[in-house]
């Protein structure tokens, strides 16, 4: 009776053991995707998140130079009525959206008319498709020194062909305008890969049962391809917007701001706050500011979309 009862017990935790090893396994597999991220997710907490609460923490104080990065006084929500009462900053938020919104409709409209181009299946067409990629793979910093000396008033190729003397980055009334056109030149391929894809990808049933119906090429473009395109054409928008808004590398190089604050975008301003001023709380303020704008424009597009894929 004594072994048989020992016997009973070790078969009972013998079940134990099993049970609480599949209990522990099944939990595993039920977490293993957010066990699987978690290194990667502390690693960019360390790696952003530190440096975003320092700036946040930043921007709420009264910093000057001649104290340590924690030894400036709290001072609240100061930097931020300083920046929305500086006209400065008002200036350059203004031409800020302007620009985003004139360079991304500009691109928007080259990329879909060069994806189109492209969707047609001609010989030698996969090698124009490769040569459209090489705006993209330059340098932003290298490409807009590049059209610096092309734009060059004296020895620049486009004043040659021109046969006449205009300063491009000199005038604020073509500043802007040259800033934009680089700006196009170098993203509307970026935009126009992403629509191509999109183009090869559509369904070929509704263009030919148009085509039997007698459409034309423009009722079976804007009534059929361009609503069937929509959502790659809102995912290029999205992408474009957040990072036109931002833009800096060829502002800086072609103009750094000017002349006469022309091309001063808030990328810009908040580079002079922050590091040709060192009025590192004012800069701080205004990156958070240029943040909460994009994810204000991010929120209200993705309702937008959310509202007309609805209904």
């Amino acid at each position: 009776m004594g072994e048989t009862s020992q016997l009973a017990a070790l078969g009972s935790s013998a079940k134990s053991v099993r049970i609480a090893g599949r209990r522990r396994t099944s939990w595993v597999d039920r977490h293993f995707a957010r066990l699987a991220v978690l290194p990667t997710t502390v690693l960019m907490l360390l790696v952003f998140g530190i440096p975003l609460l320092f700036s946040a923490w930043l921007s709420l104080e009264g910093w000057s130079p001649d104290q340590n990065l924690f030894g400036g006084k709290f001072n609240g929500l100061a930097n931020y009525d300083d920046l929305l009462t500086d006209p400065e900053f008002i200036g350059s938020l203004i031409l800020t959206l302007q620009y985003t919104v004139v360079v991304v409709t500009a691109e928007l409209g080259v990329g879909l008319g060069i994806a189109l181009l492209l969707n047609i299946d001609l010989p030698w067409i996969g090698v124009f498709r490769t040569l459209l990629i090489i705006p993209m793979m330059i340098t932003p910093v290298v490409a807009a020194f590049c059209w610096k000396l092309l734009l060059d008033p004296d020895h620049g190729v486009i004043n040659y062909f021109l046969q006449q003397h205009i300063v491009w980055l000199g005038r604020p009334g073509t500043a802007l305008l040259s800033v934009a056109v680089v700006n196009i030149w170098q993203n509307a391929p970026y935009v126009a890969i992403l629509l191509l894809a999109g183009l090869r990808s559509l369904p070929t049933e509704p263009v030919e049962a148009a085509k039997i119906d007698g459409a034309s090429r423009f009722q079976m473009f804007w009534h059929i391809t361009l609503p069937l395109l929509r959502p790659y054409l809102m995912v290029a928008m999205l992408l474009r917007m957040i990072f036109e808004f931002r833009s800096f590398d060829n502002v800086y190089v072609l103009t750094s701001g000017g002349p006469a604050n022309s091309t001063m975008t808030l990328s810009m301003y908040t580079y002079l706050a922050s590091f040709v001023r060192f009025d590192l709380s004012l800069g701080a303020a205004a990156a958070w500011m240029m943040l909460l704008i994009s994810l204000i424009m991010c929120g209200f597009f993705i309702a937008l979309v959310r509202r007309r894929d609805a209904n």
